[in-house]
């Protein structure tokens, strides 16, 4: 971490977790903080689903909620990001506290309860930057009173794809009642075909991606994958947050939530290359969990992932984190002698596959 960056954290961490992402959303609104060069490798290009991804490194929803800054982000060396979740109604959440940080554990639990400014105020924001180019994606969800949420899904899918890149149904975040219970193939089933007619009813057509969660046992994910192959689903990202609570020694590990960060790495890779083991080799699969690093980001591409996301990893390494990681992921393929990435992955599939989800 720079110095730069090291006073950044320092004065963040003065703050509330909340209050300090707001300031951080608010800075990169102004510009702020300025991006090193973002290095430009072919080999790092990677095309998915119709799409062509400069890298493969993204910003994982739940960052900018509400489309305020996808271009600042792509500007810090994404590859691509990912707005949201965003639900039809606007909604505040659940009370305050709800973000916590485990700093020696590199990690936060959330409870955030899909806090967002609703459909129509992204869909200003996403409409104001056509034309500007860069991959956007869309994460969408339902409103936690909401009488019809699978409803509220098709709603956001109607909305968003004349505006996404790609869409995201999120139906495994812990932090909205019920919602976990979605992923049951019978509920499942139902949604992703709703979703699907939903998709070829709009005026556009994005890739679509279902993000499970990874606290799914062996059974549960054979019924995704089923699920998804049979609905013709493009792509899964994996994972959510886990509600587990591996070995933390953080002062608020009992805070109730989701676990991301450091310590969700394990689980998360293990999940994702069992479903890249159900699946086969060509559905898109995108790897979020624990990604702190140019080291763990191609880890996951070795379990199985086309592309990676992170967020947490950069609370505890800044902003800068982005451009080291594409950096050192450009040094990894010049010393291997790689012509793409995709010549790493599944190159530890067996390896991850084969361990047990206790």
């Amino acid at each position: 971490m720079s110095v730069f960056d090291r006073i950044g954290q320092k004065l963040l961490f003065t703050f509330d977790p909340e209050t300090a992402h707001g300031l951080s959303i608010a800075a990169l609104r102004c510009g702020l903080p300025v991006g090193a060069r973002t290095v430009r490798d072919t080999r790092l290009k990677i095309s998915l689903c119709g799409l062509d991804f400069p890298n493969p490194l993204g910003m994982a929803a739940g960052y900018d909620k509400n489309a305020e800054v996808p271009d600042a982000l792509l500007g810090l060396g994404f590859g691509f990001a990912e707005i949201g979740t965003v639900t039809p109604l606007p909604q505040s959440g659940n009370p305050k506290p709800r973000i916590f940080r485990l700093t020696s554990d590199e990690a936060v639990i959330n409870r955030l309860g899909f806090n967002n400014e609703g459909h129509a105020a992204a869909e200003k924001r996403l409409a104001a930057r056509k034309g500007r180019g860069g991959i956007v994606g869309v994460n969408i969800g339902a409103n936690k009173d909401s009488t019809d949420r699978i409803g509220d899904y098709e709603r956001g899918v109607t909305r968003f794809a004349p505006h996404a890149s790609y869409l995201t149904v999120n139906i495994s975040s812990p932090n909205t009642p019920g919602l976990r219970t979605m992923q049951a193939r019978e509920q499942l089933g139902e949604l992703l075909s709703r979703v699907m007619a939903a998709r070829a009813a709009a005026s556009a057509r994005p890739p679509v991606f279902l993000k499970i969660a990874p606290d799914l046992v062996e059974a549960e994910l054979e019924d995704i994958a089923a699920e998804v192959t049979e609905k013709r689903i493009d792509g899964i990202i994996v994972s959510n947050t886990t509600i587990s609570r591996p070995a933390l020694r953080g002062d608020a590990a009992g805070e109730t939530g989701g676990l991301s960060g450091k310590p969700l790495f394990e689980r998360s890779t293990m999940v994702l290359a069992k479903m890249r083991k159900l699946l086969g080799p060509d559905m898109a699969i995108i790897g979020v969990g624990g990604v702190n690093s140019s080291e763990t980001a191609l880890d996951k591409i070795r379990a199985g992932a086309d592309l990676v996301q992170l967020y947490t990893g950069m609370i505890y390494a800044g902003p800068a984190l982005p451009g080291r990681i594409v950096a050192g992921m450009a040094r990894f393929a010049q010393t291997e002698k790689l012509s793409s990435m995709r010549e790493l992955r599944d190159s530890h599939l067996d390896q991850w596959a084969s361990k047990p989800l206790s």
